[in-house]
């Protein structure tokens, strides 16, 4: 059974905060201590992982770990070596051969702010840093849940995750030979989608319930969150491309229509989108009903993804 939560329970946005700051100091000081040659590698991986962002991905990390007693500090390296997989992600994600961005985050993008090389380079750094980073006694000093961390990780960053999800939203686009964009039904945007975005989200509370010792039955319960969340925060970030501003927004807006992307916004409209949205913030809270209040802030965290602007 989870342990029972003695923190002070903080305002969503400072708990989302506290969690930031915590996990941009030790990524800072893992890169210090990768031993990445001269500045210029360095200062780009920095660039890639320190200037903002929600970090939502390590805070569900520490709040599912917190679900079982776990304190803050334990869960970090886990709740930083993600962070890093998804920020190489989106270095990778911006790059001219990709989505060819220029913004990210309200700042140039790695390749702009340095040069295509750099750029490369800088998100192989933070890939291979993720799993030096889960590697270390400080990640866990049970080597089997250590292990276990790497796993999956590797597994959700993998080619069954991320990067497969990432090659299916580009064969969509008709990339490959020249051809016209895909017309694909709902249920393969929702399977490409569930790859692409919601392989690291559903990884986050995955390795929360690795470092709690969760029962099959509590993994089970936080799987079906962490879908939910996986499938709201990628409608959201959808619909924030067909409705929202760049300077708000962070990044370019209203490219998702004009490279052709699948969508569910596309196939369903905005106001189904929205209905969706509603029942994925519902399906979230009801997987969490076994945790009680233990579970306040995962439960708010579902419904931030749900309303956010950025």
């Amino acid at each position: 059974m989870p342990a029972a939560d003695a923190r002070p329970l903080l305002p969503l946005p400072d708990a989302l905060a506290r969690t930031a700051e915590a996990v941009a100091a030790y990524i800072d000081g893992a890169i210090a201590a990768s031993g990445a040659p001269g500045e210029r590698l360095a200062a780009a991986m920095r660039h890639a992982t320190l200037a903002g962002g929600k970090r939502l991905r390590p805070f569900l990390v520490v709040e599912t770990a917190a679900l079982f007693g776990v304190p803050a500090n334990r869960a970090m390296p886990a709740a930083a070596a993600l962070e890093c997989i998804h920020c190489y992600s989106l270095v990778h994600d911006d790059l001219p051969a990709m989505d060819d961005d220029d913004l990210r985050r309200g700042q140039p993008t790695v390749h702009r702010a340095y040069d295509e090389a750099t750029a490369i380079l800088a998100g192989d750094g933070l890939l291979t840093l993720a799993f030096e980073i889960l590697a270390r006694e400080e990640a866990g000093p049970d080597a089997g849940v250590r292990i276990a961390l790497v796993a999956s990780l590797a597994r959700a960053a993998g080619v069954a995750g991320m990067i497969g999800g990432q090659m299916l939203d580009l064969a969509a686009e008709g990339r490959f030979g020249g051809g016209a964009p895909l017309d694909l039904p709902a249920d393969e945007i929702i399977r490409l989608q569930a790859m692409k975005t919601g392989a690291l989200l559903r990884q986050a509370c995955e390795a929360g319930a690795l470092l709690g010792g969760a029962t099959p039955d509590e993994r089970e319960s936080l799987d079906r969150y962490a879908r939910a969340v996986g499938r709201a925060f990628q409608i959201a970030d959808d619909l924030l491309d067909v409705e929202g501003e760049a300077g708000t927004v962070g990044k370019a807006v209203g490219k998702d229509a004009a490279a052709g992307k699948a969508t569910l916004v596309g196939k369903l409209g905005v106001e189904g989108a929205r209905a969706e949205l509603a029942c994925l913030v519902a399906e979230a809270e009801s997987a969490l009903e076994r945790f009680g209040k233990a579970a306040t802030l995962l439960v708010e965290a579902a419904h931030f993804v749900a309303e956010r602007r950025n």
